[in-house]
């Protein structure tokens, strides 16, 4: 029996992900004409249509999906032994580290900072969105993804979730704006208030922390940037719900204070990854840390 032709595979895999013969031939430098043999020949070579025609679209055929899945799981695996071998025998072993582009920038600094100024690591740190992280690193162009809201359940990935720290949440603002010895329920109510978005799991447990206390806050701001309810914070426009460590720098300057701890909020954050045949051996040492 004659063995795979992983050329024929790859001409599959990028029709399939491309979903057009036009785009793929293009991207694969040869005539549309050279992309349809190849994949006839897969096609006979497996005994099965990959491919259903409707119109002028391509969509796959069952036998095609499962021809996809494990075309998918091929070329991440020889990613991944290009990367591991490439990365081996040089001088320096880079680490790519995910975080989402709303996580604070000290928890991150905090996390990286075992191996940060090695002279034998490159630490390639790319923020984004969750979705595209997540593509990434299941993609294996990432070694990790740091974030506070881990990925969704998904059985076609791996993923692998560790908890990395969880941090107390606190009202953080100026001095002026609120005046020492208040309840918690009359600072609550005094003072205008930067607030997480509506669908933060943070947001949601402030929001039945006010109806406990039967608080009605005054919003100055719903914001899903760290980084922006930092910089809100320092121009006093309210009092921010935040982990301290996010504006750790302005708490030791005097320029914001910890106004009130609330009780019961946490902000949690996650280290994910994928289970890998070759992991990163730099993040053994990290994660372990961070236990």
């Amino acid at each position: 029996m004659a063995d795979l032709n992983y050329n024929h595979l790859r001409y599959f895999h990028t029709v399939a992900h491309e979903g057009n013969l036009t785009r793929a031939a293009q991207l694969l430098n040869v005539s549309q004409s050279a992309v349809s043999t190849q994949i006839k020949r897969l096609e006979e070579r497996l005994g099965q249509p990959l491919f259903a025609r409707r119109g002028r679209a391509l969509h796959l055929t069952e036998a095609g999906r499962i021809a996809l899945d494990h075309a998918d799981a091929i070329f991440a695996t020889g990613r991944e032994l290009v990367a591991t071998l490439q990365q081996s025998g040089g001088q320096r072993q880079a680490l790519r580290v995910g975080a989402l582009s709303t996580l604070s920038r000290n928890f991150q600094l905090a996390f990286l900072r075992p191996i940060l100024g090695r002279e034998d690591v490159e630490v390639i740190l790319r923020s984004g969105g969750a979705g595209e992280l997540f593509s990434a690193l299941a993609a294996l162009h990432l070694d990790l993804v740091l974030t506070n809201q881990p990925p969704p359940a998904d059985a076609l990935t791996s993923f692998v979730v560790q908890r990395l720290d969880e941090q107390a949440v606190s009202l953080i603002g100026a001095p002026r704006l609120s005046p020492p010895d208040l309840s918690l329920s009359d600072r609550l109510a005094a003072a205008p208030l930067i607030l997480p978005t509506a669908a933060s799991g943070l947001r949601m447990a402030f929001d039945a922390l006010t109806d406990r206390l039967g608080v009605r806050p005054q919003i100055a701001a719903e914001v899903d940037d760290m980084a922006m309810m930092r910089l809100l914070a320092r121009e006093g426009v309210g009092l921010a719900v935040l982990p301290p460590i996010v504006v750790r720098d302005e708490i030791v300057s005097g320029a914001l204070i910890e106004h009130a701890q609330l009780p019961n909020l946490t902000e949690t954050f996650y280290g994910v990854t994928v289970e890998r045949r070759f992991p990163n051996p730099l993040l053994a040492d990290l994660l372990h840390r961070a236990d």
